[in-house]
């Protein structure tokens, strides 16, 4: 057994974008940080990787919080922070849509166009429709009128308040609601609350009755605000561009560094150990984990925390919320002449709307190589689709059956993506598919989940837990804390982590962001 005598202000566990974001906030604030990865890349589920001169994204291309002004840019003004910036492709249009029935939509950059649009559709529904996005927009003001950080803090919830009274209590009024609630005080359409609730499956996995109206709120406002910004170079130059910040202000990442257990003595937080054996020392101890992982819930016996050491509170957590679905990904390489020039980046197709939550009952399509074509070959591009699974699916199975079962959901996705892009069979020059096992395996997170979602209905973003824990000096970031699932949202979890122990070490600035 090995001690590091290294001296760290900080360990993150997990090179997320919501780990890397807490370490880059602290490391721009002039802390000693030591970023963990097990793997061989940053960015987890934000992080890229390269097959035969493509360039695949692991996770969704669809990117948020890379727009110019306001608070809601977080990545921008993230990387800013450690003199670090994107270069970004803007998209015109948010994602397209084709729902049963035969209703497609697209959802544009220019609101009005969108809500027009919207309105042909249902014009019985017409001041509804208007409403309800009008009630989101005004959500997104509050929150981008404010600096988001963190809101455990007292003394910056004061200052806040100081400076945008009006704001504040407009965000306090919303945080017990969630966006179906709000759509059903406007809308009776049937078909329409279906759309609605489409609207936030494809970025929380859940339907709009259990999704808060903050997340709403944002997300339904920024993608005709701030935009759909892409990274030049794949979503992984995110991650890339943060460990460079980090490290030119003297963080390290370290790769391949298994941590096994985090370290406790006295009932605090002192370290990590990594399987290699190696002791790494710290009075902070950040997770990137999920909650499952850092604490051993939902009869996961591996967490890093000894169970009889894990808080009640964590417990009651895992009740209150489960792993959503994981997903079967797909990532091909396709002949260029496929796809028509004026084809929409990122799509949506729904059959049945009664399947919305279930197994293989939503597929989600990108193809980031329309607006980056760097990421493939000459001719070539890239199509990434996904469908949610869970992971028992998958459990159980030989070598054979497994192989077998994934090039059934291979088929499958072919199937329904050539309802969009006739002769895709044909036209595959390569490809790779991955199971929740994968997602499992090579990102670190219980049962492949794409993160929490509530047990059942609950009031808002009030019960989701914020970055403090129950053991001193164990902090939490990522989708398991408030405002949860998305990049944008694990973003502001890093920023809000990083501000809370920036006031214990006594880092922070006094004065608010400009």
């Amino acid at each position: 057994m090995e001690l590091n005598k290294e001296n760290f202000d900080a360990i993150i566990i997990g090179s997320g974008i919501g780990g890397l974001v807490t370490a880059s906030q602290l490391a721009a604030k002039g802390a000693q940080v030591l970023v963990l990865e097990k793997y061989i890349i940053p960015g987890g589920s934000g992080g890229s990787f390269k097959r035969k001169g493509y360039t695949f994204d692991v996770g969704a291309s669809m990117i948020f919080g890379f727009g110019e002004k306001g608070y809601t840019n977080l990545l921008t003004r993230a990387l800013k922070d450690v003199n670090e910036k994107c270069e970004t492709i803007p998209d015109p249009v948010q994602l397209e849509y084709h729902l049963p029935h035969n209703f497609n939509i697209s959802v544009d950059k220019n609101y009005e166009q969108f809500i027009s649009k919207l309105s042909a559709s249902f014009p019985n529904e017409k001041k509804g429709i208007k409403k309800f996005y009008d009630t989101c927009a005004s959500v997104f003001k509050c929150l981008d009128s404010m600096p988001l950080l963190s809101i455990e803090d007292p003394s910056y919830l004061f200052k806040v308040f100081f400076k945008s009274p009006l704001s504040c209590l407009g965000l306090a009024r919303w945080l017990p609601a969630n966006a179906g609630d709000v759509a059903r005080k406007f809308i009776k359409d049937p078909e329409l609350l279906k759309f609605i609730d489409i609207e936030c499956f494809c970025w929380s996995v859940m339907p709009a009755l259990k999704t808060p109206m903050i997340n709403a709120g944002m997300v339904f406002t920024d993608r005709h605000a701030g935009g759909i910004n892409y990274p030049k170079g794949g979503v992984g130059t995110i991650a890339e561009k943060f460990v460079s910040g980090i490290e030119k202000l003297g963080g390290k990442v370290r790769y391949k560094a298994n941590v096994t257990e985090i370290l406790l003595k006295d009932e605090k937080a002192v370290g990590v150990k990594l399987s290699n054996g190696e002791e790494i020392y710290s009075n902070i101890i950040v997770s990137n984990s999920t909650r499952w992982d850092t604490f051993g819930l939902k009869d996961n016996t591996k967490g890093l925390i000894s169970s009889e050491n894990v808080p009640k509170s964590e417990y009651k957590w895992s009740e209150t919320y489960k792993p959503s679905p994981s997903f079967v990904s797909i990532h091909l390489g396709v002949e260029k002449n496929l796809i028509p020039d004026n084809f929409n980046c990122h799509h949506i197709i729904v059959k049945n709307w009664d399947e919305l939550e279930s197994e293989k009952g939503v597929i989600f399509v990108s193809i980031p190589t329309l607006l980056d074509s760097s990421l493939a070959p000459e001719g070539k591009h890239i199509v990434h689709a996904f469908t949610p699974s869970s992971i028992s699916e998958w459990e159980g199975l030989t070598r054979k059956e497994y192989l077998q079962k994934k090039d059934k959901y291979f088929s499958f996705l072919v199937e329904k993506i050539s309802t969009i892009l006739p002769n895709l069979e044909q036209n595959i020059d390569h490809k790779e598919i991955g199971t929740p096992k994968t997602h499992k395996k090579f990102l670190g997170r219980f049962e492949g989940s794409y993160g929490p979602i509530p047990s059942k209905k609950l009031l808002g973003l009030l019960p989701m837990p914020f970055n403090t824990t129950k053991i001193q000096n164990l902090y939490c970031v990522g989708d398991s804390c408030f405002p949860g699932q998305g990049l944008n949202a694990v973003a502001f979890s890093g920023y809000a982590c990083a501000h809370k122990i920036g006031a214990k070490l006594n880092l922070n600035s006094f004065k608010l962001p400009d």
